[in-house]
């Protein structure tokens, strides 16, 4: 659905809701709840996420948690109301007052299925989280299910949105290191534009997003999708679009391909799927498919 907002007025607004995302400042909540009124559902999106990454922050829950409740319940676009839902997960046990109208959509058969999902989802980790607070509930290692401390919960959630020991922290810290080191190794085709890509497909997705003059990031690191940390291959910060080349042929690649991709529709992502096949065409495939958004 497009805006109805001028196309300099979207795109001011849009910059402004970006940056005051990127702050981390709980100052700016005020700022992003005006902006929650503006008649465009990309503005309402970016806005409820950056009004749930506030909750790190310190911002204030209860006018935090009422703004994502309204566009949660009520906003226009179904897309809108799922990223609401996740945001409002953020806020925990101050959310408590909304599981019932979280398990109602839920049940609701008019919301699309990703809306019912999230919902539900929402409403049994606030549910929970409020639990935790009444009971006060130890949070445990998920590796050794040691009780954790609040520093060691802190600290783990901050780095990995896990619950770790220090312990398990840093076995989990050389691993991830590992992996990135080795990730870096294979980084040996260079693009146009000089950015280390690991495949002659993804250097020709790189230089048409170049040429077409599109922002991307490449390997973004660990993103966080649905509590999951991936690393897609090209995230669109400007359409809010992940584009994955699908370039290995061996069953346990297929088997982590489907579970990526099944995690990105689950989600609601837009996604954007290359095969080899498809390199051939590909000025097709991607001003086709990027021009839906």
């Amino acid at each position: 659905m497009k805006s109805p907002m001028l196309p300099s007025e979207h795109q001011a607004a849009r910059q402004k809701t970006l940056e005051l995302g990127r702050s981390g400042d709980p100052a700016t909540l005020p700022d992003l709840m005006n902006l929650l009124a503006l008649p465009s559902n990309d503005i309402q999106r970016l806005a409820v996420s950056a009004i749930g990454k506030l909750a790190a922050f310190g911002a204030d829950a209860r006018q935090a948690v009422a703004a994502l409740a309204l566009v949660a319940m009520k906003g226009r676009h179904p897309q809108t109301r799922q990223y609401a839902i996740r945001a409002l997960v953020k806020y925990g046990a101050a959310a408590r007052g909304h599981v019932h109208d979280l398990h109602d959509m839920a049940r609701n058969p008019a919301q699309p299925d990703y809306v019912r999902a999230a919902a539900k989802t929402a409403a049994d980790a606030i549910a929970l989280a409020a639990q935790d607070v009444e009971t006060i509930v130890l949070h445990r290692c998920q590796r050794c299910n040691a009780a954790l401390s609040e520093k060691e919960h802190a600290r783990s959630q901050e780095v990995f949105q896990r619950n770790f020991c220090d312990r398990c922290f840093d076995e989990v810290f050389l691993e991830r290191r590992n992996f990135e080191t080795q990730v870096e190794l294979n980084k040996t085709v260079e693009a146009r534009d000089g950015t280390l890509v690991q495949s002659k497909g993804e250097k020709r997705i790189a230089e048409w997003l170049t040429d077409h003059g599109i922002i991307y990031r490449y390997d973004s690191k660990y993103r966080i999708i649905a509590e999951f940390q991936i690393r897609p291959d090209f995230y669109l910060p400007e359409l809010d679009v992940y584009i994955e080349y699908w370039g290995m042929d061996t069953p346990q690649y297929k088997m982590s391909m489907y579970k990526k991709q099944l995690l990105y529709q689950q989600e609601g992502k837009r996604l954007v799927s290359v095969y080899p096949k498809d390199l051939p065409n590909l000025d097709r495939l991607l001003t086709e498919k990027l021009g839906r958004y």
